[in-house]
């Protein structure tokens, strides 16, 4: 019998060329919680070793990875692995593949000034609003300070679009 009901989003994978640096990011700007402490993995022929080299293919050798959670419980993977390279053009949007991740703050301008504070900048001049004079609802797409892309609203993503924003 085939499952009718959605599934929940467990966790979220990203690359960061500083492990460190971003761990003290997500957790003191994003105010993430650091579930698990960096931790080097090495290819050898351990159970987690044999399970990335099952992902990775064999080569890889070794990478760090910590492990956050969000406020809504969603779990988050920073990885940092050996010749970690950074694109000139880290939004190339139009190839298949995650090309950001979203949170959700009410507080939106602030996290914003925090954001590039922290060393990340904006990709957009200013938040945009998706029905301007009638709600408050607001976004606005950003980057990290590694290049990641990340998109912030206003209120949650259901209020945003039950009404059909476009």
């Amino acid at each position: 019998m085939q499952s009718t009901f959605p599934r929940t989003f467990s966790h979220i994978g990203i690359s960061v060329p500083d492990l460190d640096k971003a761990v003290e990011f997500y957790t003191q700007v994003l105010c993430w919680y650091l579930i698990m402490q960096p931790t080097e993995i090495t290819e050898d022929d351990s159970a987690i070793g044999e399970m990335c080299t099952d992902v990775f293919g064999s080569g890889w050798e070794r990478f760090s990875i910590a492990h956050l959670s969000t406020g809504d419980r969603i779990g988050v993977e920073l990885f940092q692995f050996k010749n970690q390279s950074n694109p000139e053009n880290n939004f190339e949007y139009w190839k298949t593949g995650v090309f950001h991740f979203s949170v959700q703050d009410p507080n939106l301008e602030e996290l914003v000034e925090r954001i590039i504070a922290a060393g990340g900048k904006k990709r957009m001049q200013e938040p945009r609003y998706y029905y301007p004079g009638e709600k408050p609802y607001r976004m606005i797409y950003m980057e990290d300070p590694f290049g990641n892309i990340l998109e912030i609203y206003s209120h949650s993503y259901e209020l945003t679009y039950s009404e059909g924003a476009y």
